[in-house]
């Protein structure tokens, strides 16, 4: 792990807060100096809004934030991970609604962040049943 964050919104759609969380994760690792990013996500609406929302869109101008912070000089690739393949993702989520308000920025994993990116690393998942 080289860096990772949570982050109080308030009340607000998921949508929104993924928004939020692809925007916040891409301008921390473009402060970082990260320049080749993989950036994982739950939510297929977030990506395709990213890929395809017109200006319309409630939540556009976190779209066009996105888009903005994609266009710079760096390889981002934005993929879709199921909740339960990604227990750091559900973890720091989670650990937004303890934190008073803002980002609370990681250097360095906790004990119980430990204990899930682990989990990540080894490929554990729980099961999931998909509909399609």
């Amino acid at each position: 792990m080289l860096k990772a964050f949570s982050m109080r919104l308030g009340e607000v759609s998921v949508t929104r807060a993924e928004l939020e969380g692809v925007v916040k994760g891409l301008q921390i690792a473009w402060n970082e100096g990260m320049r080749r990013i993989v950036v994982q996500t739950d939510s297929q609406t977030a990506i395709k809004l990213v890929k395809e929302a017109s200006n319309r869109h409630p939540h556009f101008i976190l779209v066009q934030e996105a888009r903005r912070l994609l266009a710079m000089d760096w390889q981002v690739e934005l993929r879709h991970v199921y909740r339960e393949g990604n227990f750091v993702a559900d973890y720091l989520a989670s650990a937004g609604h303890r934190i008073q308000q803002g980002v609370y920025l990681y250097d360095e994993p906790d004990s119980l962040l430990n204990y899930w990116l682990f989990y990540d690393l080894v490929g554990i998942e729980t099961s999931r049943m998909i509909v399609s």
